[in-house]
């Protein structure tokens, strides 16, 4: 297998990061979230943050996955191979974040 640079733009490279950076934000903002709604939802909050920490951590594993087969793929055939787990795995995240939120929202004003 050859490590060399697909291309002077490091563009798969630059897009990986930029899933990383994406899942970390993911992850922190799902435990930001779940301290601020624990008093409120209690237990909810701390199950479905774990589930969107897990989803953010796989969207990262499947993102450094689809790195490497882009990679492959693109030094060899000179073709792009891609798929879509990291997007399907990240939404997966932002919507168990994005329930957490609305649910505080929406139970919050009762207490």
């Amino acid at each position: 297998m050859t490590d060399r640079v697909y291309d002077e733009g490091l563009q798969a490279e630059r897009t990986l990061l930029a899933w990383r950076r994406t899942c970390l934000t993911f992850a922190v903002a799902s435990l930001v979230a779940m301290r601020f709604t624990i008093d409120v939802l209690g237990a909810i909050s701390v199950v479905v943050a774990m589930c969107s920490v897990t989803l953010s951590v796989a969207a990262y594993a499947a993102a450094s996955i689809a790195y490497r087969r882009a990679h492959t793929s693109l030094t060899r055939n000179n073709a792009l191979s891609h798929g879509g787990a990291p997007l399907a795995l990240a939404f997966g995240a932002v919507l168990a974040f994005g329930a957490v939120c609305a649910t505080y929202a929406v139970v919050a004003p009762f207490f």
